[in-house]
């Protein structure tokens, strides 16, 4: 074993392992993700708070955790529970409910995130990537894709779905970076984010009470309205959706095209095609960078074994998604990009009940958006050399500006 992968039977932290930790250049995931799959699934982890939890990086192991009524989202809100970042997460948020308050909040969103609603959608989408592209097209290149493509796409989508006004997006941009950092004396940061969107959304549902509109804010303040929804929980949805709607979607669009520019043999088919091929979105979906935990922290309310290692009560564990997606004992030669891969059980949206509440509207957009990319522009490639490429150091992984021509 090697020096740095802790045995997982110790009783103290003294071998644990530093985490988050540090990526290669591009698509390289970190290579203790393996020696730990190998060596020590599931084992003892510092964390940049100063906390500790157990980290998990098997496929199936990693499933387990998700699907695991015992290992609680709630339970990670408490105010002394172990924390990856530097401030604790949203205890109304829908991601950080256990049931029966999960159950209730998923059962109202639901509706507005349906394969059948997703692709209501997909004609808006793709007028709004065609405007997008055309403004990129009258700029000439060089253009940065993730300045004026991949970040305003799935804004506006998700502004546009609850009803927040076009002027208001830029500050939804920065409010949601820095709520998202995980650097440990970012506390302020991160609380101040949180409560600037905070107050803005209170602002936008009083205007909204007082003229009501037929979009899902609206439907969410009805929803308030008739006691099915607490007013803090509706302050906390409202950002939640926003937040997520924004930040997974434009990383996985601006990570996909690289990816998709510097394997060539596999854009060729794809180029000028009707419809971009879903096999191939999910492919990206495993394949590239998302969030550098790979999961979302989780406290034990009794005692759970996991793989062969016993979690204590009380004990926080982090279920690493970005593993289990590189795991070859899930997929057949899992760190080669295959588009055309028809098994595909990645695990990018989660899995068990707290999946991705909007995994089908993301797959839609991203579908959207590499489809009329690659018809607009069949000669899309990187305008500077790859190692000028820079990655953010936020809590979703991505690259911070990709210049494009063609």
């Amino acid at each position: 074993m090697s020096d740095d992968v802790p045995d997982a039977e110790s009783d103290d932290f003294s071998d644990a392992v530093r985490f988050p930790f540090e990526h290669g250049r591009l698509f390289e995931p970190p290579p203790e993700w393996r020696r730990l799959r190998e060596s020590c699934p599931v084992t003892r982890a510092h964390l940049p708070t100063g906390d500790r939890a157990w980290l998990v990086t098997r496929y199936e192991d990693v499933r387990a955790v998700l699907n695991d009524p015992r290992l609680s989202r709630a339970a990670a809100t408490r105010p002394d529970a172990p924390r990856l970042g530097p401030a604790r997460p949203e205890p109304d948020s829908v991601m950080a409910m256990d049931p029966p308050d999960h159950t209730q909040l998923r059962r109202l969103l639901a509706p507005a995130f349906t394969g059948r609603q997703a692709e209501r959608l997909r004609p808006r989408i793709a007028r709004t990537a065609g405007r997008l592209l055309d403004g990129m097209a009258e700029m000439g290149p060089p253009v940065d894709l993730v300045e004026y493509f991949a970040r305003p796409l799935p804004i506006i989508t998700i502004c546009e779905l609850l009803g927040v006004p076009d002027e208001d997006r830029e500050s939804f941009k920065e409010w949601t970076d820095a709520a998202l950092t995980l650097a440990p004396h970012a506390a302020g940061t991160v609380t101040g984010a949180r409560q600037r969107l905070a107050d803005y959304l209170r602002h936008l549902i009083a205007q909204k009470q007082r003229t009501p509109a037929d979009d899902l804010l609206g439907t969410l303040i009805a929803a308030r309205d008739e006691d099915r929804l607490r007013p803090s929980e509706l302050v906390t949805v409202a950002a939640t959706l926003i937040t997520a709607g924004y930040h997974t979607v434009a990383n996985s669009l601006s990570n996909s095209v690289l990816a998709l520019l510097r394997h060539p043999e596999q854009l060729g088919p794809l180029r000028g095609g009707d419809e971009f091929p879903v096999t191939a979105v999910d492919e990206l979906l495993r394949w590239t960078p998302g969030p550098v935990s790979g999961g979302t922290i989780r406290v034990a309310t009794e005692e759970v074994e996991v793989g062969s290692t016993v979690i204590r009560p009380g004990e926080a564990v982090i279920p690493s998604t970005a593993s289990a997606n590189r795991d070859a004992d899930a997929f057949t030669d899992p760190d080669t990009l295959d588009l055309t891969r028809a098994e595909n059980r990645h695990i990018a949206f989660g899995h068990g009940i707290h999946r991705c509440l909007g995994a089908p509207l993301a797959r839609v957009e991203l579908q959207v958006a590499f489809g009329a990319l690659l018809r607009r522009f069949p000669a899309l490639r990187l305008a500077v050399p790859e190692d000028e490429l820079t990655w953010g150091t936020g809590m979703i992984r991505g690259v911070t500006a990709l210049p494009v021509a063609w």
